[in-house]
């Protein structure tokens, strides 16, 4: 048989298998409560299999953003990048976008985790805001701002309009995370998302844009 004999192809495999592993051990225990014993445990690795790859748990965590949630989420940002409008438009897609980057695996329970536990682990807070949040505003903001020179969106800070834009569907997948396990109602995020940006169309669009 011709090929990379299977045993190598195996271990290429484990750094993706650890941080698949880490990436659900951290959205149910969060990171103070996580162990990498568990997470060697459950990508099939010893422990010390794991430091070959991953020296910290902090190491660990920036490959879990920048490999198993970064890609869903910075694909928003290269489409807020190349849409060239109408705005409305773009606002749909945005709903449409966030609500499937949200429904990932584990992706509310992670971000949830870098809430919770910032001040303790602020490095978890800066990684997240870095690679995710910050490059995602940004994009947004850029795409809103062009939209304001073509005479689609009223005056107002972009960045500003991109946080009304994002917060009420971060506030759902919060509620999602937080409260439902508890007995609250849970929310239809896509329901939720297409409402809400349809309601901020009303008020971010020119009249010439409706």
């Amino acid at each position: 048989m011709s090929g990379e004999p299977r045993f190598r192809r195996r271990k290429a495999d484990r750094p993706a298998e650890i941080v698949a592993a880490a990436l659900a051990v951290f959205a149910e225990k969060g990171f103070a409560a996580a162990r990498l014993e568990e997470i060697a445990r459950r990508a099939g690795v010893s422990k010390g299999a794991l430091y070959l790859y991953f020296a910290t748990k902090e190491e660990l965590f920036r490959a879990v953003v920048g490999q198993a949630i970064a890609p869903n989420v910075l694909g928003l940002r290269d489409m807020f990048a190349q849409h060239p409008g109408p705005f409305r438009d773009l606002l749909r897609l945005v709903a449409e976008r966030l609500t499937a980057a949200a429904g990932a695996p584990a992706f509310g329970g992670v971000a949830k985790m870098v809430i919770g536990e910032a001040r303790n682990f602020p490095e978890l807070a800066r990684v997240w805001h870095d690679e995710l949040a910050a490059q995602a505003l940004d994009a947004l903001a850029a795409a809103i701002a062009a939209a304001q020179a073509r005479g689609e969106v009223r005056p107002g800070d972009p960045r500003a309009y991109a946080l009304q834009i994002a917060a009420p569907l971060v506030m759902g997948v919060i509620w999602r995370e937080t409260f439902v396990p508890v007995g609250a109602p849970s929310f239809d995020l896509a329901a939720l998302a297409h409402q809400h940006v349809e309601t901020l169309a009303s008020g971010l669009l020119q009249e010439t844009a409706r």
